[in-house]
């Protein structure tokens, strides 16, 4: 409309300044021409409009395939042509026909700058996404309709919402288990790995920001190292191609309160999207009884997620991500617990009026740099992650029950370049490589209040003050290049290596050798294989060397003096796998693996804080087979997940001390199941929309993990099912507003996740019972 004013205004304007206007009645003269883009390129279907010098419509035309219109019959005079096209800019030009001869005349449109900013997003994403295939890996996708249609939604924590994937078992403080591996675990936000943080038990990542999130497990492409077991990479919401948001509040059980917004849109050729969220609730941690009201469980978390995205030209992008987690946690009592210890000028103590609090913060940022040319796709980033937990004891209580109160505080700042970059040698040929560098500081401070002891007994009830504090720097960094080989249209290998080291505690170094093979046997039946090295360090900001020895004849003695240090796992993994479509809206998957380890890391929680500590046996394998099945067909989808595994260990070759000499011994000849094996892991889950409501059930089914003297038993087993619905409706008054109503726990079964032994298992955690809860969002 704006360019047809124009158009007039122009017409108009030569007019009043005296030029001819057309006498179109005793007209035979013509304006012909070509309506093309800014690329040159013909546009059909182009809107071309024809005014006279007096502003008048002397005609109308519709641009053919090769974008020509053409009009005859036409006055001596001056006119203007304009052109409108749904997705571009509208365009004009003046003409003047003489009484000998024709004109012709070329309009050229450009696209809207919305528009060219979605399509070289998307053109972009396409690029970023091609320069770390899957190929040969296990990929399992959780899009935004899974996480928005079950139950609890974008509220869910995000370990909850991982608990879909086959293989994924859930353990206490928030951890997942991934094929029979301990956390072994990588996140990926939009292809950039994401430093490590200090593993407590709050949610650094936040669902309400995914437009997606993959694991991706099995056999690895060589792009993929570190942490193994499962990488997590989540795609983010963009302003790109939506705009708008959401804010809204979600509560109940446990005092349960949850207000959370969410904005994202577009400015010029900037985009954005911003998320913030808090949390508080009376039930932070799993509690070591079944109570339905723990006991000093308190929590509040904040969390905020920026991603701003910047296109300076068709084949350029430069990106922002930016994520902030505070998490401040009560450790919950368990009520009717003797005291251990005699302090002086302290009596009994009733332990369910214990105070001990953790406090976690995570924040990091990514500066992401990705370029576009004809054949070659690159992405650099810059990361950086700070990470700390404070945990602070209860002076008397810690003493009268444990011996020991210990104040700690562990900090880790790491930063990093990434690097990952693909080029297209030929149609059956696709090349990759990358480098990864990172530098780690991690600091770890206690401070520890114990008793003398002789021959491990209490020997006074004075208690006295030991400091064990220590730093460290370390380097990290992998390179790796590998070709994708079309072989033909049904079958693709993928073959390379990477090469990684690391200076940390130790210095060590591995060639990791990779290949992957994809074949479509039919339209519906592709087979997936491969092999894969893994170079798996010790996480740094877990380490805390202790100086053992100023524990010695105290309460908190170390077990024996031995502190061998821990080592980089190393491992060969094996990958085979089938998905067939039975239909359309059917999808079947089973897949195999085996993984043989040196050095298999192992975490434990050894302490009163809730802080995980890695050691190693010195041989490991794990193996099991994943059962997958999928259903989406309109308003209704569901998936069914089952999981067979076996993980075992043998002889502990690192951090010795901390584990119980008889345990030690067995450890060494025989291999034992790791804590979080569990021989059994199911989900499954439904959702069907109807008018605007959305009905949703999904659960989980655990043969329990390992309990016992060297992890020789195992929990009971158990089933969690949960319920959701959730209603779209508009108001005259607010809008778009969505109602949600959710049931964890439905038949509120009482369930034991750990009892609290177990080689490196701290307390017991129960699973949560039966809770209500709702909330209530307006769109905007």
């Amino acid at each position: 409309m704006r360019h047809a004013i124009r158009a007039t205004a122009l017409a108009v304007i030569l007019h009043v300044a005296g030029v001819p206007t057309s006498a179109i009645s005793a007209a035979d003269g013509r304006i012909a021409g070509q309506v093309r883009d800014a690329q040159e390129r013909p546009l059909a279907e182009a809107h071309v409009t024809l005014r006279s010098g007096d502003g008048r419509s002397a005609g109308e035309a519709i641009s053919a395939a090769d974008g020509a219109f053409a009009f005859t019959g036409l006055a001596p005079g001056t006119y203007v042509v304009l052109a409108e096209r749904t997705g571009f800019e509208a365009a004009s030009a003046a003409v003047t026909l003489s009484a000998v001869q024709g004109q012709a005349v070329d309009i050229v449109m450009t696209v809207k700058p919305m528009l060219v900013i979605e399509v070289t997003a998307r053109k972009l994403d396409v690029a970023r996404n091609d320069i770390s295939p899957r190929i040969g890996a296990s990929v399992y996708d959780i899009d935004r309709r899974a996480i928005e249609t079950s139950p609890q939604g974008a509220n869910a924590p995000f370990n909850q919402v991982l608990l879909q994937a086959p293989g994924v078992a859930q353990d206490s403080f928030g951890q997942l288990h991934v094929r029979g591996d301990h956390a072994n675990l990588q996140y990926r936000i939009n292809g950039i790995l994401l430093p490590e943080g200090i593993s407590g038990f709050g949610q650094t990542l936040d669902p309400r920001f995914a437009a997606s999130a993959d694991l991706i497990t099995g056999a690895l492409p060589a792009q993929y190292g570190y942490r193994t077991a499962g990488v997590i990479d989540v795609k983010t919401k963009n302003g790109a191609f939506d705009q708008g948001g959401e804010i809204g509040v979600y509560g109940g059980a446990y005092r349960t309160l949850q207000p959370s917004f969410e904005a994202l849109g577009r400015a010029d050729t900037l985009n954005y999207y911003v998320d913030g969220s808090y949390l508080q609730d009376d039930r932070g941690i799993e509690p070591p009884t079944s109570a339905r009201s723990p006991i000093h469980d308190h929590t509040q978390q904040d969390k905020a997620f920026v991603y701003l995205s910047d296109v300076i030209d068709p084949d350029t992008r430069i990106s922002l991500i930016q994520g902030n987690s505070i998490a401040k946690f009560q450790i919950p009592n368990n009520p009717g617990q003797p005291t251990q210890f005699a302090l002086a000028g302290a009596g009994s103590f009733d332990s369910s009026l214990v105070n001990e609090n953790q406090t976690e913060r995570d924040h990091y940022g990514v500066v992401a740099l990705q370029k576009s040319y004809a054949d070659a796709d690159l992405q650099v980033a810059l990361f950086s992650r700070y990470s700390s937990i404070l945990f602070t004891p209860d002076p008397v209580a810690d003493l009268l029950f444990n011996g020991v109160a210990t104040r700690v505080r562990r900090e880790a700042l790491a930063n990093g370049i990434q690097g990952d970059g693909s080029y297209h040698v030929s149609g059956h040929h696709t090349v990759r490589a990358g480098v990864f560098v990172s530098g780690e500081n991690g600091r770890a401070d206690n401070s520890a209040s114990v008793f003398p002891a002789a021959g491990g007994a209490q020997s006074s009830n004075v208690p006295f003050a030991i400091v064990d504090n220590s730093e460290r720097f370390g380097w990290l960094g992998g390179i790796y290049v590998q070709d994708e080989w079309r072989i033909t249209p049904d079958l693709t290998i993928n073959y390379g290596a990477r090469f990684d080291a690391m200076d940390e505690f130790i210095r060590a170094h591995q060639l990791s050798p990779r290949v992957n093979a994809v074949y479509r046997v039919t339209e519906s039946t592709t087979l997936h294989g491969g092999v894969s090295r893994y170079f798996t360090p010790p996480p740094l900001e877990l380490i805390a060397p202790k100086s053992i020895s100023k524990f010695v004849n105290t309460t908190n003695a170390p077990n024996s003096l031995v502190d061998d240090p821990v080592r980089p796992e190393r491992s060969t993994y094996y990958d085979v796998g089938v998905t067939r479509k039975l239909t359309p809206a059917i999808q079947l998957g089973l897949d195999g693996y085996y993984k043989r380890s040196r050095d298999l890391l192992d975490e434990g929680q050894f302490g009163q804080a809730l802080v995980f500590s890695p050691f190693n046996y010195h041989t490991g394998k794990v193996y099991g087979l994943e059962a997958t099945a999928a259903y989406r067909e309109g308003d209704v989808s569901a998936y069914a997940n089952l999981a067979y595994s076996h993980a075992y260990g043998r002889n502990i070759v690192s951090s010795q001390f901390q584990f119980d000499p008889a345990e030690i011994a067995f450890v060494a000849e025989n291999f034992v199941h790791l804590d979080h094996d569990q021989r059994y892991t199911a989900s499954a889950g439904a959702a069907y929309s109807m008018d605007g409501t959305v009905f949703s059930i999904d659960g989980i089914y655990a043969s329990g993990l390992r309990r016992g003297f060297a992890n020789t038993g195992h929990m009971p087993d158990y089933t969690q099912i949960n319920l959701g619905v959730s209603h779209g409706f508009a108001t005259q008054a607010f809008g778009n507003l969505v109602a949600r109503f959710d049931v964890l726990n439905v038949f509120d079964e009482k369930y034991e996740i750990r009892d609290g032994t177990g080689i490196g298992v701290g307390a017991p955690q129960f699973g949560i019972r039966r809770a209500l809860f709702a909330g209530l969002s307006k769109t905007f």
